[in-house]
């Protein structure tokens, strides 16, 4: 289980790292202002649509479902319950597609309240040239599903590398022609469309197709594929909680200059870890659970649980406490160019120190709703997010108006700790999250060598501060590289002397385990 994690974690980490590069890219490009706000309110709710789909939260209806056929009825019946779920899934989003298309003026002014004239005009239209995605993404997300579910990760991992390559090259074409801001927002979203597409094209060309993984194609709504609308539909909104945080800050955000703008670059920071961590789990351990439940393997259960939890809470930590103590040399290497400016910089990395707050739950959730789908139990996950969501937005009504965009980034923290408490208790109560006796080891000595490593990081940050602010930026990028390099090979010395992880073993068995596939 832990290769195919690393395997799904290394994929999302090339991913991020070119979102990194996007990212920094639309800030030079558009810096902070109006024509940013509009772009990225536009994306972000694409962005959501995008990660209800692909980011592991299909697999919690698709993948109990076709592995269910399959043993049931045999391996033509479950490819035929695939192409079923592929032909409805791409048909209805296709409707959604048009639909949204059509109320979009209305979507957009409830997506940001403070949006008028330009601003909110710029928004509608963005969002509408992004929503040819809806009729790719849904076609990839149903065979990187089936994928998973035969223990192929490796396309689900780096396919959607090529979403944020297309991107790269679009934005990098415009940053050398110099075009109009306005126009260049135009040429981004029409871009998004055209990087779905590629990314579908991709996975037929490669084994899904050739395989018949997903065949015949067909749309049905038979009681197999309302069953698994039934599941599905909740499991995603549970699953793209942390997305729907960061929609309400944007609502909340709307009304103050470039604050949408600050919130959605920090965000972006966080989305590290947590796609490293949260997709991986997602998409490995649904069915990990899935199969240990249905042959009731009580060991298997403990085993996955226990594996998940220890490698989530060795990442998240560490990646927490990195975050707040670096986050304005982080924030000014990556943003700062262009038409983003200095004050800019230190508004983004004011609101994620408050936002990486929260990344623990984030991550916490994202652990422990697998346990929950694989029990085909998709309505806890919902109101566990749901909950989260309301207590965002009361936060954000108190503090929010005082402090502006730091108050919401703190609202969305709050948020997500609301929803890791309900998963936690909701599990305990109706079936128990269980560990075994490893993992009771190693938990507390896990967080004793993130801590031992954020003093560590505090301590020399001290001390090379004062030498950057005068420094240039590719000094900048060295001291700040150095800095993350000595911490984590601190921390994984810290493991190796804890018990906690044998470097040497576990490579070996990477290497046998990668010699036998």
């Amino acid at each position: 289980m832990i290769r195919h994690i690393l395997t799904v974690s290394t994929g999302t980490l090339t991913s991020r790292i070119l979102g990194f590069v996007r990212d920094a890219l639309i800030a030079a490009l558009l810096g902070a202002g109006w024509i940013a706000d509009a772009f990225l309110v536009a994306f972000q709710f694409i962005n959501v649509a995008r990660r209800m789909l692909t980011e592991g939260a299909l697999n919690a209806a698709l993948v109990p479902g076709f592995l269910s056929v399959r043993d049931a009825e045999g391996e033509a019946a479950a490819k035929a319950y695939a192409g079923r779920v592929l032909g409805s899934v791409t048909l209805v989003l296709i409707v959604i597609g048009f639909a949204l298309a059509l109320f979009m003026p209305q979507m957009i002014a409830l997506l940001a309240p403070g949006f008028r004239g330009p601003s909110l005009q710029a928004a509608i239209d963005n969002a509408r040239l992004m929503l040819p995605y809806f009729a790719f993404v849904g076609p990839a997300t149903v065979m990187m599903g089936v994928l998973n579910a035969g223990h192929r990760f490796v396309l689900t991992a780096f396919s959607p590398v090529l979403f944020n390559i297309v991107m790269i090259c679009t934005i990098g074409v415009l940053l050398v022609w110099q075009h109009e801001p306005s126009w260049s927002a135009t040429a981004m979203a029409g871009a998004v469309g055209v990087a779905g597409c590629l990314q579908m094209l991709i996975l037929i060309q490669r084994r899904p197709y050739r395989d018949g993984i997903a065949t015949p194609v067909r749309v049905s709504f038979d009681p197999q594929i309302r069953a698994f609308f039934r599941k599905a539909t909740p499991g995603m909104l549970a699953n793209s909680g942390p997305q729907f945080l960061i929609v309400a800050g944007a609502i909340m955000a709307s009304s103050s200059p470039a604050a949408v703008s600050w919130l959605y670059f920090a965000n972006r920071l966080i989305e590290l870890p947590l796609g490293v961590v949260g997709v991986a789990m997602g998409t490995v351990l649904v069915p990990e659970l899935s199969r240990a439940i249905r042959n009731d393997d009580r060991a298997a259960m403990v085993s996955a649980e226990s594996r998940g939890l220890e490698l989530a809470v060795a990442l998240a930590l560490p990646a927490t406490l990195g975050l707040m103590i670096l986050s304005q040399p982080i924030v000014r290497i990556l943003f700062e160019h262009g038409a983003f400016t200095p004050a800019d910089t230190i508004a983004t990395a004011q609101a994620l120190v408050l936002l990486a707050a929260g990344l623990p739950a984030h991550v916490l959730t994202k652990t422990l709703s697998p346990a929950f789908f694989a029990r085909e139990d998709t309505k806890t996950p919902l109101v566990a997010t749901l909950s989260g969501l309301a207590a965002a937005v009361i936060a954000g009504l108190v503090i929010g108006r005082a402090a502006g965009a730091n108050g919401v980034a703190a609202s969305i923290a709050i948020g997500a700790w609301v929803c890791a408490i309900i998963l936690l208790v909701r599990g305990a109560m109706t079936f128990g999250f269980s560990l075994d006796e490893l993992a009771i080891r190693r938990l507390p000595r896990i967080v004793l060598c993130a801590a031992a490593m954020g003093a560590m990081l505090y301590l020399a940050s001290t001390f090379v501060m004062p030498v950057m602010a005068a420094a240039g930026f590719m000094a900048q990028v060295t001291i700040v590289g150095g800095l993350i390099a000595a911490c984590v090979s601190f921390y994984g010395l810290l493991l190796d002397l804890f018990g906690i992880v044998s470097w040497g073993r576990a490579i070996d068995n990477l290497r046998d385990g990668g010699s036998r596939t």
